[in-house]
């Protein structure tokens, strides 16, 4: 799994359904997390990104220090299943997304990691999978990460 992690103080998220429903879901503080499912993704993959979302520690303690985690500061996390965090851009200027996992196994791997990162005590809110996203994010820091499970 790979995901682009960044702290937030608020979040908002509006998605478009197929049919043209819309859905809003606005969070406080916390991490914004758009996470891509990469085709060979095991459930120990999983499990280390639900670990290391819960417990990652870029939140500031009393001494200016990034020592806390979203846990410790009982923030939320608004993670958005983004396939394009997948993408290989090595060779030429289009992007390829072969990487990928397909779906419909990518969003059930997508919904087992928000189970796991709810497991472990982190509110989480979440966006429509495959549905058209517009994302507002307003970064703290600004703080922003690449996380891999397999690096």
């Amino acid at each position: 799994m790979k995901a682009v992690v960044q702290r937030v103080n608020r979040a908002r998220l509006e998605a478009v359904h197929g049919d043209g429903r819309r859905a809003e879901v606005e969070t406080g503080p916390g991490l914004v997390v758009l996470a891509a499912v990469v085709e060979g993704d095991t459930e120990r993959d999983r499990e280390w990104m639900a670990e290391k979302l819960a417990n990652l520690r870029i939140f500031t303690d009393d001494a200016g220090k990034m020592n806390l985690s979203v846990l410790d500061v009982r923030g939320e996390v608004l993670l958005v299943s983004n396939f394009t965090v997948a993408g290989d851009t090595r060779k030429g200027r289009r992007p390829s997304f072969d990487g990928a996992m397909r779906p419909p196994e990518a969003e059930a791997a997508f919904d087992a990691l928000v189970e796991a990162v709810r497991a472990r005590g982190v509110p989480v809110r979440t966006g429509v999978f495959g549905a058209h996203m517009h994302v507002e994010i307003h970064n703290d820091g600004p703080i922003t990460l690449v996380v891999d499970s397999r690096a």
